[in-house]
């Protein structure tokens, strides 16, 4: 008896999953009937050019896709596409002391997205994105610049995925 229950749960386990292909990401959101996603290399027109900052944030919106969906990168015509450019890159003080020296600075880089789903054309937009970190100004941008963009461009990413797949 205990051996016919454990065959039924474990196939309706097998079945459940096995059937279950409506792409959803481990993230919660749906990237829907979509199996491929292409995201174009995005260029750098910002007035201060940062020269790895353009291939870094597309590389990091690539691996967040290849790795939190079920989705295959193509290089081009995938069912989901991104394509765009840096259009800011900032550095400004944020908090001024007592005697006119900031505190902190701000490192802001701002994205323009353009997102097609060809599955799903009320998912479009086209939309500007922008994060931003502080470090004290004490330690000079060189020194935390490759991490600030790390972390920047983690966070444009998630909130370009969430705009895309979780509609967020």
């Amino acid at each position: 008896m205990k051996k016919l229950l454990y065959i039924s749960i474990l196939t309706l386990l097998l079945t459940g999953c096995t059937g279950c292909k409506l792409g959803y990401s481990f993230t919660g959101g749906s990237t829907g009937a979509a199996k491929t996603v292409s995201v174009t290399t995005f260029t750098n027109t910002a007035t201060i050019i940062q020269p790895t900052l353009a291939q870094a944030f597309t590389e990091s919106l690539r691996d967040l896709f290849v790795g939190q969906t079920r989705l295959s990168l193509v290089p081009t015509n995938g069912d989901l596409h991104f394509e765009g450019y840096i259009s800011s890159y900032n550095v400004a003080p944020v908090a001024v002391t007592g005697n006119q020296t900031a505190a902190l600075n701000r490192l802001t880089i701002t994205v323009m997205v353009k997102f097609e789903n060809k599955l799903d054309d009320t998912k479009n937009f086209e939309q500007s994105f922008s994060r931003f970190a502080d470090w004290q100004s004490s330690v000079p941008l060189n020194a935390v610049e490759a991490d600030l963009i790390k972390d920047i461009n983690s966070q444009l990413v998630q909130d370009i995925f969430n705009k895309a797949v979780i509609n967020w």
